[in-house]
């Protein structure tokens, strides 16, 4: 349908433009209507014994003398065309390549049924981040075997989207009151910087470069699990690998995305994809 729509409109906007901007083109189209009804004419009388000879002559003749008209419009209007026809030409591709559902004004993506906790949160029940973690914290072994880069990492909450905040604060508490897990913020917001720092260490840390990633835009974070004063973050733990199972579970009933789906997994990153807010 989409295709449709655009060769329909690159075709009413070039025959706009041709009568519109050109005398010659209306010349033309005058001729040719003039020369169809004269034909028409003249063969009234015999069209039903000569209806076949006929079409073959509205065939033949025609679509040649048109042809032989527009050929000599475009050489006496050499430039006029080379303007107007990229000017037509390129917005019908333009919309045509970048046209997807998503970009429709009535279009809803199918979102599923908020619970009564996430009713509780969008009506306006407020949660408070909970209280820092020590600095020493995020520069044990095995932390810095698993994320060296980790010491330079943001955990400001003030920094991230307000919406994500709440849904990921709420996905903190339902993790500890349901599942008793108590879950701690790695990384929040990245600056550009950062995010092209990490990109250069590797497609094991990351594919995305600046601007790429939903952390530049507050909307992404990397979390993991606070056992007994210490960080855990490696998936080999059994525990700890099944509280990234739940936590994506919790993570989704609440309109985030999680990252332990993604061909390259991260289990403990979520984000919230926002609509018009990264122009990929």
């Amino acid at each position: 349908m989409l295709i449709f729509l655009a060769l329909l409109y690159f075709c009413l906007a070039t025959a706009a433009i041709w009568l519109a901007l050109f005398p010659g083109g209306r010349a033309v189209l005058a001729r040719a209507l003039t020369a169809f009804r004269h034909r028409l004419s003249q063969r009234a009388v015999g069209w039903q014994i000569a209806g076949s000879q006929y079409a073959g002559a509205v065939r033949g003749n025609i679509p040649r003398d048109l042809l032989g008209s527009i050929v000599a419009f475009v050489r006496r209007h050499r430039i006029a065309c080379a303007i107007g026809v990229p000017a037509v030409l390129i917005p019908s591709l333009l919309a045509l390549a970048l046209s997807s559902p998503a970009m429709l004004p009535v279009y809803e993506g199918e979102a599923a049924a908020p619970d009564v906790q996430v009713a509780a949160l969008l009506q306006g029940e407020r949660l408070v981040p909970p209280v820092a973690l020590p600095p020493m914290a995020f520069t044990t072994a095995e932390v810095a075997l698993v994320r060296p880069m980790l010491v330079n990492a943001s955990r400001n909450w003030g920094l991230l989207h307000p919406d994500f905040s709440q849904r990921l604060l709420l996905a903190f508490k339902i993790m500890k009151e349901k599942h008793g897990y108590e879950m701690a913020l790695l990384e929040g917001y990245r600056s550009p910087a950062r995010q092209d720092e990490l990109a250069q260490a590797g497609s094991h840390v990351t594919n995305a470069r600046a601007f790429q990633s939903w952390h530049q835009y507050g909307l992404a974070a990397d979390c993991a699990f606070w056992r007994n004063g210490k960080l855990v973050i490696s998936e080999r733990d059994p525990w700890a690998m099944r509280g990234y199972q739940l936590y994506g579970e919790v993570a989704e009933s609440l309109g985030l995305t999680w990252g332990g789906r993604w061909k390259m997994m991260d289990f403990g990153h979520t984000e919230l994809r926002m609509r018009g807010v990264m122009r990929r």
